[in-house]
């Protein structure tokens, strides 16, 4: 059975995010993820967390300007020094709470920009931070995006993501494999993990497509769980949906799937 990470930028947002950590504990869950812990001191992230007891397994570099519609950076010609220094602020955090994976956004294709170049630079982008993340046995996750959700992100299918991983070949920069947004843009969902399990570094889940708990909507997780465990996937399985309601009354699904473990 894999083991699942609650997403604190989703999940138990009826308290203020510093209470989740203690919230998902609660919950019954060993890790958290977020988007961005860079509102506080990596101190204050640590103490909640170890507080808690759980590990921080995963969050963003620093995506741009978030409120002004940025959704990443690295693919952005112009903006490098602000990635690379984006990649140094992260890295501080990352060391300090013992993050093992950091997720670089690729961001949208402004318009009128040359979609070659944004491939170039996110390519480039990547090299450098993998370089950088290997010196602390980081890992680096490229995610796939869909495009109904973020028109115009520039890495939106699992072939786009495989390639770029390719094209920049370090040994860690891997996939970040959310299936919701595989579901979105393409299906063939347990084909593609197999084809790609190899590249994939991290999987998140979301019921499909309102983005609700995963036991809600069109995709069968049950079986996808089975088939991460013949897999041999190891990692975590980090649940990034938007809850119905309260989180901790849809949370149904998480106590089936322990009790069938």
């Amino acid at each position: 059975m894999p083991k699942f990470a609650a997403n604190l930028s989703m999940m138990f947002t009826e308290a203020p995010f510093l209470d989740r950590f203690q919230a998902a504990a609660i919950a019954g869950f060993k890790a958290v993820e977020f988007l961005f812990p860079y509102e506080y001191t990596p101190e204050v992230i640590e103490n909640v967390s170890k507080a808690a007891g759980v590990e921080v397994i995963l969050f963003n570099m620093p995506a741009g300007n978030w409120s002004a519609g940025e959704r990443g950076i690295t693919c952005l010609p112009g903006r490098e020094e602000e990635f690379r220094k984006g990649v140094e602020t992260a890295l501080t955090y990352a060391r300090q709470l013992g993050t093992p994976r950091l997720h670089a956004m690729a961001g949208i294709v402004p318009i009128g920009c040359d979609a070659a170049a944004c491939r170039m630079t996110l390519i480039e982008n990547l090299k450098f931070a993998a370089d950088e993340l290997a010196k602390h046995e980081i890992t680096l996750l490229l995610e796939a995006i869909n495009t109904r959700d973020m028109p115009g992100f520039v890495v939106s299918t699992q072939s786009d993501s495989y390639s770029i991983c390719e094209a920049v070949g370090a040994a860690n920069l891997k996939m970040q494999m959310d299936l919701y947004h595989m579901q979105v843009m393409e299906g063939d969902l347990a084909t593609k993990l197999k084809r790609y399990e190899a590249r994939c570094g991290h999987v998140q889940i979301a019921g499909c497509p309102e983005r609700n708990e995963p036991d809600t909507g069109e995709v069968r997780y049950e079986y996808l769980y089975r088939a991460l465990d013949e897999l041999g996937y190891t990692g975590w399985v980090g649940c990034e949906y938007r809850p119905a309601g309260k989180t901790i009354d849809g949370l149904g699904w998480l106590r089936t799937v322990q009790s069938a473990g």
